[in-house]
């Protein structure tokens, strides 16, 4: 991985012109660590916002606000579209998932800027073209986001909050999205070799 990002590297700054000072990648946390932070993260959320994790809920509040401001009188007919609305009280962007979401964005991208991993490049095999790359992310985002729906929530919200509270369904959709993992690798794996 660190070998196509170098090359990824070099081949931009030959191509914008200009040459950029590089800092080698800092190394991994330790997942360990980082597992038990994201526990407490998880723990305080139960306790301080009475809700887990998710970001798909998010997602949904954006759309179903950009539907009510084209037509209000679908969104307000529709039963999916009114939940996130609401009674028209409140503004439904104002609510804590919007800013959550916004945070892990935020926080990835320092993060990954603090340990010198933000580059100017597309993450692809050498088989396949960027073009293709990008077709199959956004199919595979398209399938991920209408699965989140049907499944009632997204990987986190599923793994992590309904994990963390011992729900089966949760548990199940897990198995299932590794299951559905390693069938789909072997499919995709000459697309990274």
């Amino acid at each position: 991985m660190t070998s196509i990002t170098k090359t990824i590297t070099k081949a931009l700054e030959k191509e914008d012109g200009h040459v950029h000072e590089h800092h080698e990648p800092k190394s991994y946390s330790n997942p360990y660590l980082v597992g038990i932070g994201l526990g407490l993260v998880l723990l305080a959320a139960f306790v301080i916002m009475g809700r887990g994790l998710g970001a798909s809920g998010a997602l949904s509040t954006i759309v179903a606000v950009a539907v009510n401001t084209i037509a209000p009188e679908h969104s307000t007919g529709n039963n999916f579209y009114s939940e996130y609305i609401g009674d028209g009280s409140t503004n439904p962007l104002m609510d804590w998932l919007i800013f959550q979401t916004l945070g892990v964005l935020a926080g990835g991208f320092l993060s990954g800027t603090i340990s010198h991993r933000v580059f100017k490049g597309v993450e692809k095999g050498p088989r396949i073209s960027t073009r293709m790359r990008f077709v199959y992310a956004f199919i595979g985002g398209g399938l991920l986001g209408y699965g989140a729906k049907l499944a009632r929530g997204c990987m986190s919200g599923q793994a992590l909050s309904g994990g963390a509270v011992l729900n089966l369904g949760s548990w199940v959709f897990m198995m299932m999205v590794f299951a559905g993992g390693y069938a789909a690798a072997y499919f995709m794996r000459r697309q990274w070799t």
